[in-house]
């Protein structure tokens, strides 16, 4: 099964990625944009967003990834009160590492910024209605609005192999 580690910009915190991403796409709604606002904003911190204002991210499944260091550094903090999502920044140098779910869905959201070596292409470029302008994919990327068929269908797979025990 193929393998990439995910890292904070200092290297004190790695998270291992197994197998392939369910989805790869760049994100242009408005909590990944208040997000990227915030957390660039600390002492240090990375880039998490792109310049068109969109954020980059691969879905993998929660039983396909692993802290296996700085597992102390690593705060989940909340965009919103009542959220059941939490972003997951490596206090030793700002890093945001993922977005993972108090309860609900089966993935964690991994910002692609963060991830060491070769990336798969991106698929889709989502929730361009809230980007604050023009959105041009490269060639073979769909976008769309919202969440397109597309990626839910592969979603609902992948779930389907999680029942299966694949």
């Amino acid at each position: 099964m193929n393998e990439r580690v995910l890292a904070c910009a200092c290297g004190a915190v790695e998270v291992r990625l197994l197998g392939e991403p369910m989805v790869s796409a760049k994100c242009f709604c408005d909590d990944c944009q208040a997000a990227a606002a915030r957390f660039e904003a600390l002492p240090g911190a990375p880039r998490m967003a792109d310049d068109d204002h969109g954020t980059p991210f691969d879905l993998y499944r929660r039983d396909r990834y692993e802290v296996i260091k700085g597992a102390e550094l690593l705060k989940p903090v909340k965009l919103k009160g009542g959220s059941i999502s939490n972003r997951n920044l490596a206090t030793c140098c700002n890093s945001m590492l993922y977005l993972d779910f108090d309860r609900g869905p089966f993935w964690i959201s991994v910002y692609r910024t963060r991830v060491r070596g070769e990336l798969p292409p991106l698929g889709y470029f989502i929730q361009t209605r809230f980007a604050p302008g023009p959105v041009t994919p490269p060639d073979g990327v769909k976008a769309s609005a919202s969440h397109p068929p597309g990626m839910i269908a592969s979603l609902l797979v992948e779930r389907l192999k999680m029942a299966f025990g694949r």
